[in-house]
This record gives structure tokens, C-alpha cells and sequence, in this order.
């Protein structure tokens, strides 16, 4: 739930479903956005995501869809505030790619969930310690002067440097004016090609701090190409044959542009300044910026993902593209800076490659190996390679994300376990800590620490019966020799019917009929109740069980959903119509906005329902009154406002499945309530509800707000 308009999302009809991997496309996307190369989520959309306060996940373990609607009435305040609602895939690993496993947190079979032990965050501080970065700068954060490379390193790196014999006839840009830690910062990357004297510059480019492009230039080498190397640079022969820029123009254009305190960025910047046969007092390198031991340096590309999260230097293309390596470069420079060396430590570089060399050699031995061999190789064998959570991800990018609960983080980024923490603690801290950071998951506890499976099996029992009674309608009595057929008719006048029974145990006969949707089955309730059908006035009702005692007030909530706010549905529709001459009758309703026509996953017919849905809700109640007048090809329509979402509809039409489409009789078994215990629990969701609506209402505007009920798997 946004707290402005920034959401647009697929949310009638049957997009009521949703993967892990979605969910994590919208997480991602409104955490980092676009500066990040998130992309925007393939099943819904974020208008101006640069203007999102912040994210924040609401965790509620154990908990599913089945306790929402079992617990539908205490979740007041959840289900007002919170306009979309999906069906999440069930994922065994979902929480844990969002927390994290890796081998400093130890996973835990418990409903506690993830936890560390003080011992291993000890040997992680160690481990910190004898990190290269942490070796060379130390933990604290330092001024983008304290990373200028010396002049001793610039001689012990090969850079160009004045009054060296190997730099006669070099040019300088006589940027001399002394720098300070607010110097502006330029990305310069070249690419070379191999000629007679060696190498030459053919393309240059240079980014400003912004990351915009001030040179982009192809450069005519001035001695003989022997190798374009086209894989690597992307030039070729015919590329160089207009151009007429040459070095000194280069050299020009390069000492123009540069301001007096100018800092150059580059990867191996000695390379590139070594080919423009220039020499620049003041330069970052981020191959060695990035320290490794033994003088061991990272690649560019590797760093721009692992840091960036950006895939540059891709094998699709055809060689480097110098503005994105040059971009890339700078980039590395500046989150260096902005976060200090202990968060950058705290990537684990050395880790993440050798992960990565890991996963490649793996993939490259399977592609040798025989495919019936390789398939069986991963069955005995399953790979178990450390991959990053989200929160990680996130700690790169340089956010701070906030994770309260059953475990936490502390301010270097551990995971920190927190087994005794109250909901009204979690809550306090909350309250506090979330306006501080840009992405928090806040994890409630509900009920029983270890949720058996017997009380879940009566639960999933308890709810698939009360929906089961309410798509069930009893109707009678009538005469000994009744036309069935005239029955079914009347009663398929208010939706796609599962199952009609004749009941005969009683002194005359009745009919129990299951609808598909619970408006078919409400409909009939209110519309044929006292009616006139097959020649007997008859009565109309629900089973009465314990279960259905709160049927009405549960309708009527159903109906106040907010997710059914301007929704109406429609049945009487004879299976001759097509979603065409539907589309031309309805469009006469004024604010119509979607038409949905409910299909038999089977056969591919529509079930002779649809569903309306308007711009606002005063336009649903004038089409109600409309459509009561109506009739298509015959066929008198019945109408009335929508009490199940696409979710619930897809949900209703499993338990159907489920049950075999079994017909149900007047013997049927009553399911009996839970013990004691569930009063507890019902208390316990009101105040867990209260929790989530003082968090949500203390959200600063334009935050997305998402509640997550991840069940046990």
C-alpha cells in the first residue's frame, strides 16, 4: 500500500497471483530504482519511484492466506488500509533470500528462523580485520584526497610522471591547483589498437561527476594499425576511415575540458594516460583502490556488478564501450568515498569471486558432461554456492536497510538474534528506527512458537467448510413431482452452479445447490427467497452451523472491502454471448473501466457471470440500478456488489477442486471449532492488527508498505 498514487498494478480479474521472483522484481526496483539498473517489475508498475520515502516489509512467519481469512474480521484495520492484495507462490527459500544464509548466518530449523551466534559475528569483526581494504585505509571513512594516488605510487604503477625519460614529449594538463576532498571528480577510459609503435589511442571518453558524457571521440592512430583488436576495443577499420581527429587534438580538447583541481578515475588509469601520452598530477585508480593481496588486482566488470549491481562489458556486444567503462569507474570511486572502507570490506569481494569462479567452472563441467549424467550428478550431488540476500544487495548500493524482529542487524551489518523480543517492543523500535532508513522488514511474532500440524490441518478444515457453507444454499420445499430442469434454470440465473442434489430425507423434497462464487450463492439467498419456482413457493437459506452464525456480518465486510470498491457483478449471461457483445452492452455504463468474464479453465467457455468494475463507487451503485432493467438475448440479468477478489475467486475455485466436486447432503459432518486456544489467537491477531495499523499510519508519505504472510513453507 502506497501513501500516494505510485503503484499501478494488474489487480482485477485473474492477476491475482503472484511468484517470489515477482515480488522481489517490485522490491527491488522500489529500493534502488532506476540510478541502480533495477528495472521496473514485468507484472505491475511504480510511477516516479525516485519520489518513494522508503520500503518497508511487514513479516508475519508461519502465517498464510488461510489465517487471513480465518482471522478476516479481526484483520480490521489490514484489510482497509491496504487496497492490493495477491496470492504469493509458496517458496521454500523466500525469506531466507531476503534475510540471508550465507556462511556467517547459520539457518536454524525453528520458528525463530535465522540466527548467528556471537561467536561467529566475533570471527567476522576478525576476519574484517584482516582484510586488504581494512589493512591499507583503516575502518574509518576518509575524503576522496586520502585515495590520490602518490607520487611514489605513481612510479611504482607505471603512470606517467614529469621528468621521467619514458615520458619525453608527454603532454600535461597542468591541472596544478591544490585538491581538497570536494574536487570534482572525471572518469577518462580509452580503448587502444595495436600499431607499428606500439599501443595508440582510437576512442576516448570522459564523464563528468554526474555521469555525464563530455568526450566521446573516435581517434585516427597516427602510425600503422597491425591489430584493430575489435573484441576488446569495438573498433574496426571502416570505423577509422572518415575520422580525422588525431592524439593533439585529443590532447586539446582534454586540457580545455579539465578544471585547475581536476581528479582523474579509471581502472588501470596508467594504460589509458600512458596511450594519450598525457601526465595529470592527481589520479584514483580503482584497481588498486579496491586492494587485494599479493598485488592481485579485480577486473572492472567484476566490480561493477558485485558494487554497482551493473553488468557492463557484456559478451553480447561487440567490444568495450569506453563511456560505460569510464562511468562504471567513477562510480566505483564515489561509493568508495561515500561509504569508507569497513562497508566496503564488508562486501566480501575475495568471497563473491571465488563464488563466481565456482558457479562458472560448475557450469562449464556440466556442459561437457553427458545430459542424462549431468541430471543425475545434480540429484546426488546438489551445488550449494553462497549467494548474497537482498539486504546485502542493498548494503552495497550503499543504504543501510533496517531488519527488527526475531533477528537483527547492528550498525556494522551483522545479524543479531533477538528470540525475547515482544511485538510491542518490535513495535516501539519500529516506530523509532524505520524513518531513518530506506528499506526496513520488521518480522511480528502471532502465536504459537511451533505451529503443529494438527492445528493447522483444523484450521485449513475450519476455513474450507465455513467457504464450502457459504457457496451452499438450501431451497424448498417443493411439490413430490417438480421439474428439476426448471429449478436448475432458475437458480443458473445466479451464477455457474458446482453441484444440485435432490434431497429426499425430508417430508417434501429440497435442493442443496453449491455455486462456483459466493455472489451466485448470495444472490439466490436475496433474490429468490419467498419466490415462486417450479410452482411452490419456496425458502431460501444456508446451512445453519456455527460457522455460518456470522455469515451475514462476514458478507457485509466482504462487500466494504476495499478491494471490491467499485466492483459489481453480473450473471444471467447466456453462453451465446461473446466477449464482444458484452463489451458493446456494458460500455454504455458510464465510468466502466474493466469487464471480466470468468472462463472454464477446461472447456475455455465463460461461466455466464462477469465481473464490472468502475472508476468510482457511486458509478457501480447507478449501474446496479441500470442492469436490473436489462436483458441480453432474452435472458433477464441479476446484479450486485462484488464479495470475493480475484485471489479469493481463485482460492474458492481450488477448495471446489479440492473437494472433488463432491455433492454435499443434509448428513453432512460438522467441523468442530478449535479449543480454548483459539480465543487466544484471536486476541492476539486484533492486537497484531492494532500493531500494523499504528506502524503503517506513522509511515512518512509516498512509502510502500508491503504485509507478508510467507506461511511455512
Amino acid at each position: 500500500q502506497e501513501k500516494s498514487s505510485c503503484l499501478s498494478a494488474p489487480l482485477f480479474g485473474e492477476a491475482c497471483e503472484i511468484s517470489c521472483d515477482q515480488l522481489y522484481e517490485l522490491l527491488k526496483y522500489a529500493a534502488l530504482g532506476k540510478c541502480h539498473n533495477a528495472t521496473q517489475p514485468s507484472w505491475c508498475r511504480i510511477y516516479r519511484q525516485s519520489h518513494l520515502a522508503g520500503v518497508v516489509v511487514i513479516v508475519l512467519p508461519e502465517m498464510s492466506q488461510l489465517h487471513f481469512y480465518k482471522f478476516y474480521l479481526q484483520f480490521k484495520h489490514l484489510r482497509r488500509l491496504f487496497r492490493h492484495r495477491f496470492t504469493l507462490t509458496p517458496s521454500a527459500n523466500f525469506l531466507t533470500s531476503l534475510y540471508g544464509e550465507g556462511p556467517n548466518l547459520k539457518a536454524q530449523n525453528t520458528a525463530q528462523g535465522l540466527t548467528s551466534t556471537s561467536s561467529e559475528c566475533v570471527s567476522k569483526g576478525a576476519k574484517l580485520q584482516c582484510d586488504p581494504i581494512i589493512q591499507k585505509y583503516g575502518r574509518k571513512k576518509r575524503g576522496l584526497t586520502s585515495y590520490i594516488l602518490t607520487l611514489e605510487e605513481q612510479k611504482k604503477n607505471d603512470y606517467p610522471v614529469k621528468g621521467s625519460p619514458r615520458c619525453c614529449g608527454f603532454v600535461c594538463t597542468e591541472c596544478n591547483q591544490q585538491r581538497t576532498d570536494s574536487s570534482p571528480l572525471f572518469g577518462l577510459d580509452c580503448e587502444m589498437c595495436l600499431t607499428t609503435k606500439g599501443n595508440e589511442v582510437t576512442r576516448v571518453s570522459l564523464v563528468d561527476a554526474q555521469g555525464r558524457c563530455l568526450l566521446n571521440e573516435l581517434v585516427r592512430p597516427e602510425n600503422t594499425v597491425v591489430h584493430y583488436r575489435t573484441r576488446f576495443s569495438g573498433i574496426t577499420r571502416e570505423m577509422l576511415l572518415p575520422v580525422k581527429t588525431r592524439l593533439s587534438d585529443i590532447q586539446t580538447r582534454l586540457k580545455k575540458v579539465l578544471p585547475l583541481d581536476a581528479v582523474l578515475v579509471g581502472h588501470s588509469l596508467n594504460n589509458d594516460l600512458q596511450a594519450l601520452e598525457m601526465i595529470h598530477p592527481s589520479v584514483i585508480d580503482t584497481s588498486l583502490l579496491f586492494a587485494r593481496s599479493e598485488g592481485r588486482r579485480f577486473r572492472l566488470k567484476f566490480l561493477a556488478k558485485a558494487v554497482l549491481g551493473k553488468e557492463i562489458q557484456c559478451e553480447q556486444k561487440l567490444g568495450h564501450d569506453p563511456t560505460e567503462d569510464a562511468r562504471a569507474a567513477l562510480e566505483l570511486a564515489q561509493f568508495f568515498i561515500e561509504q569508507g572502507p569497513a562497508k566496503v570490506a564488508e562486501l566480501h569481494l575475495e568471497m563473491l569471486l571465488t563464488t563466481e569462479k565456482l558457479a562458472d567452472v560448475s557450469q562449464k563441467s556440466t556442459e561437457l558432461q553427458p545430459q542424462g549424467y549431468r541430471g543425475q550428478q545434480q540429484l546426488n550431488n546438489p551445488p550449494h554456492l553462497y549467494k548474497p540476500c537482498f539486504l546485502e544487495c542493498l548494503q552495497v548500493t550503499g543504504q543501510k536497510p533496517l531488519l527488527l524482529g526475531r533477528q537483527e542487524r547492528d550498525s556494522s551489518g551483522l545479524c543479531q538474534s533477538n528470540l525475547s523480543t515482544s511485538n510491542k517492543q518490535i513495535l516501539q523500535k519500529a516506530l523509532e528506527d524505520v524513518p531513518l532508513s530506506t528499506f526496513s522488514i520488521i518480522q511480528f511474532s502471532w502465536g504459537p512458537e511451533n505451529v503443529s500440524s494438527h492445528l493447522l490441518a483444523e484450521l485449513c478444515e475450519q476455513v474450507g467448510s465455513k467457504l464450502t457453507d457459504m457457496l451452499t444454499i438450501y431451497a424448498g420445499p417443493f411439490e413430490e413431482s417438480f421439474c428439476l430442469k426448471s429449478v436448475k434454470k432458475e437458480f443458473g440465473r445466479c451464477g455457474p452452479i458446482q453441484s444440485l442434489t435432490v434431497l429426499t430425507e425430508t417430508y417434501q423434497p429440497y435442493v442443496c445447490i453449491q455455486y462456483e462464487v459466493l455472489e451466485a450463492a448470495q444472490l439466490a439467498v436475496e433474490s429468490l427467497n419467498g419466490a415462486e419456482v417450479a410452482g411452490s413457493c419456496i425458502k431460501v437459506q444456508r446451512p445453519v452451523t456455527a460457522a455460518t452464525l456470522d455469515c451475514d456480518v462476514l458478507i457485509k465486510e466482504l462487500e466494504l472491502d476495499v478491494e471490491n470498491e467499485g466492483v459489481i457483478y453480473v450473471a444471467g449471461l447466456k453462453k451465446a454471448l461473446t466477449e464482444k457483445d458484452l463489451q458493446e452492452k456494458f460500455s454504455q455504463l458510464k465510468d466502466l473501466e474493466t469487464l471480466f468474464l470468468p472462463k472454464d479453465l477446461r472447456s475455455g467457455k465463460h461461466r455466464k457471470c462477469c465481473f464490472l468494475k468502475f472508476q468510482t463507487s457511486q458509478s457501480a451503485v447507478d449501474a446496479l440500478e441500470v442492469i436490473s432493467g436489462w436483458t441480453m438475448k432474452g435472458s433477464r440479468l441479476r446484479s450486485r456488489n462484488a464479495l470475493a477478489s480475484g485471489h479469493l475467486r481463485r482460492w474458492i475455485c481450488q477448495i471446489n477442486h479440492s473437494n472433488g466436486n463432491q455433492r454435499r447432503n443434509v448428513s453432512y459432518k460438522e467441523v468442530q471449532p478449535l479449543p480454548d486456544c483459539e480465543q487466544d489467537l484471536k486476541k492476539k491477531v486484533q492486537k497484531l492488527d492494532h500493531h500494523i495499523k499504528k506502524l503503517y499510519r506513522s509511515l512518512q508519505k509516498n512509502t510502500l508498505c508491503i504485509v507478508l504472510f510467507p506461511g511455512v513453507n
